[in-house]
């Protein structure tokens, strides 16, 4: 399936997109630092609009942090 095809992603689409590992993205919503996510019954499931707006809000151009000025 090709990223962007449903409004909705499996955390393996997303840790591919981010080029990171699913327990990555798990540690992340449980520390409550990445990206909003859908949970339906035991399953997590994140929106597109929700990553990409996470990855355009943690865009950073310098070393200390600050974000990038739109």
């Amino acid at each position: 399936m090709a990223i962007d095809a449903s409004p909705l992603a499996l955390p393996s689409e997303v840790a591919a997109y981010f080029r990171t590992s699913e327990a990555k993205l798990a540690q992340d919503r449980f520390r409550g630092i990445g990206p909003r996510y859908v949970k339906h019954g035991r399953r997590v499931l994140y929106r597109w609009a929700d990553v990409h707006a996470w990855a355009d809000a943690n865009t950073l151009q310098r070393t200390d942090d600050r974000p990038v000025a739109s």
